[in-house]
């Protein structure tokens, strides 16, 4: 009996340890913003914050495959479209306040320069995170097509896992440049910023809980809007976007 008793607790406490834990699926950008929110998070609820960070698009398809996740964190709007349309997601849930900026970053001792669209179809090879599925890729590819270069410089694209893949691929000098966001080259010592993409599309990252999950999801995505949190996020390189979609 005392036995049965034990094993009852053991499953409670490990129910209750749960219940005080969510895991947040982040955009590979959003790593070092969300750890620093999380601890914050944790130390005023109680609960526990962990993170698989990666693609937008690979960590989309976990989620859809059965994943554990309790908060999504897109990129990107599509992805967080496809959850919605599979019932993972409710449209009344979502949150899309933050934007970022495209920026083309070199090794910090190049001296490659870009001046004009012919730098551009020069950066051979250019390192992008998967323009086919990953919304830093996707944007990129967006850019480039509205200058009309992206057919040019589309055979010297090297298509990377994620952002930060293709961030690591400049840091390493295995690429000469890539298209990143800003926020990823601001935490990097060893890029610079060659150029800053103002012409390109509406960066716009969209968060959600994913349905059915404990309350504690619904509010640490209401805690990501709050003043504090889009604090830092704007210290981090983030921009904001109003209600209107501004």
């Amino acid at each position: 009996m005392k036995r049965t008793v034990a094993v009852f607790l053991l499953a409670l406490a490990a129910v209750s340890s749960r219940a005080e834990e969510i895991l947040v699926f982040g955009a590979a950008s959003l790593t070092e913003s969300l750890q620093e929110l999380g601890r914050v998070f944790e130390s005023k609820t109680g609960t526990a914050v962990r993170y698989s960070f990666g693609a937008s698009s690979d960590l989309a398809r976990q989620i859809q495959a059965g994943a554990p996740a309790d908060v999504f964190f897109s990129a990107d709007a599509a992805k967080m479209d496809a959850l919605e349309k599979a019932g993972l997601v409710r449209k009344e849930d979502r949150r899309e306040f933050l934007s970022n900026i495209l920026v083309v970053v070199v090794p910090i001792g190049s001296k490659q320069t870009i001046a004009g669209l012919k730098d551009l179809v020069g950066l051979r090879p250019l390192a992008l995170a998967d323009p086919a599925a990953v919304p830093a890729g996707i944007y990129a590819k967006k850019w480039l097509e509205i200058l009309g270069l992206w057919r040019q410089i589309e055979p010297h694209v090297i298509p990377m896992l994620d952002v930060r893949a293709a961030l690591a691929a400049v840091e390493s000098e295995a690429s000469p440049a890539a298209i990143v966001y800003r926020t990823d080259a601001a935490i990097s010592k060893r890029v610079r910023v060659a150029y800053e993409v103002r012409d390109g599309p509406t960066i716009v990252y969209s968060v959600a809980p994913i349905a059915h999950r404990p309350a504690a999801a619904q509010a640490f995505v209401d805690f990501l809007e709050s003043p504090q949190a889009r604090a830092v996020f704007v210290r981090r390189g983030f921009l904001m976007r109003d209600r209107a979609g501004g």
